[in-house]
């Protein structure tokens, strides 16, 4: 019965098994590699040229006796040696830890405040309101420090106006940029009214992201604005109020250009901070009394603030963690 025999059909290959086919894999492969490269190169690039290489460099620059310019030589460790004599080295760092505790706190409570007050408190001009707090971030560092220097002028300044309007006598003629106890918390005013809106846009958006029905819940439990903003808010967008804090953090011990322009660290270095001092002694101002730029002693200054920055992130990671909140 030949006939129930089933016929054998000829075997038929997968394309895929074809020797054409391999090369068509490596050369799609290649192709892949080639886009990977050239969309991370420029970055990576950018990054090795402009950020690991001059971080390597500046510390082969902290062992010498530099200007800049003239032939350098190798004196070890001398440079931190010379950190715990220098006598400004501790006004510079309590500047900038009074600095660091305090905008920061003042600036994430009241963006998280006008945050959740306009995300869920049914303002008509809501958007007015948003750019309004924005508009200091489209404006330059530059322009909001010298506006800033405008507004604490002694003699033609609107905070003296506006006290003596009130009959206030006592600050007419007042210059609360050149007095050693009111100028670092002038400036401290300066970097508030600057940094408010960055994290009100950003805490916004992570408001939005809540859904609705936890709210919902939380008002029919009797939950007031103030228990719905840390009991639920403030632990489901924790992670970005996180990150948020340690990058202002990070900005302010690097940053210094409201300083420069409003007081260059004076009077009588009540303002001076770590990136200034060390500015001014490679570059600007020689504050250290030499009367030569010390590039070499500078380079060690950015050593310790490199590793001020470090301990830093790891201190906000340890006591800034915490359970993850889900919905």
């Amino acid at each position: 019965m030949s006939f129930l025999k089933r016929k054998r059909l000829p075997s038929v290959k997968n394309k895929s098994d074809k020797p054409e086919s391999y090369g068509w894999r490596a050369k799609k492969k290649f192709q892949k590699t080639v886009f990977l490269w050239l969309s991370v190169g420029p970055a990576m690039l950018g990054y090795l040229v402009f950020g690991l290489y001059p971080n390597i460099i500046s510390a082969y620059y902290s062992l010498l006796d530099w200007n800049g310019t003239t032939k350098a030589t190798f004196i070890g460790l001398q440079n931190f040696k010379k950190l715990f004599t220098d006598q400004y080295i501790p006004i510079v760092i309590r500047n900038n830890l009074i600095i660091t505790v305090v905008v920061p706190a003042v600036v994430i409570m009241l963006s998280l405040l006008l945050a959740y007050a306009l995300t869920h408190k049914n303002f008509k001009e809501k958007k007015i309101y948003r750019n309004v707090f924005f508009i200091p971030n489209v404006l330059s560092t530059v322009i909001v420090a010298l506006i800033f220097t405008f507004v604490f002028d002694g003699g033609f300044g609107l905070i003296n106006n506006i006290l003596t309007s009130l009959g206030v006598e006592n600050f007419r003629d007042f210059y609360w940029l050149g007095n050693e106890n009111t100028a670092l918390s002038s400036l401290m005013v300066c970097m508030i009214w600057g940094g408010v809106g960055t994290y009100l846009i950003i805490f916004m958006n992570a408001m939005n992201a809540i859904p609705k029905t936890i709210y919902e819940s939380a008002i029919i439990d009797g939950a007031s604005n103030m228990t719905r903003l840390f009991k639920i808010t403030i632990p489901l967008i924790w992670g970005v109020i996180k990150v948020s804090l340690l990058f202002y953090i990070i900005g302010l011990f690097k940053g210094y250009e409201f300083i420069m322009v409003m007081t260059n660290g004076g009077p009588g270095n009540s303002t001076n901070v770590i990136g200034l001092y060390m500015f001014n002694l490679a570059f600007g101002t020689i504050a250290s009394g030499t009367g030569k730029h010390q590039y070499g002693y500078a380079s060690a200054i950015g050593m310790v603030l490199f590793v001020i920055l470090v301990l830093t992130k790891i201190l906000i990671d340890k006591f800034g963690d915490r359970d993850p909140v889900e919905y």
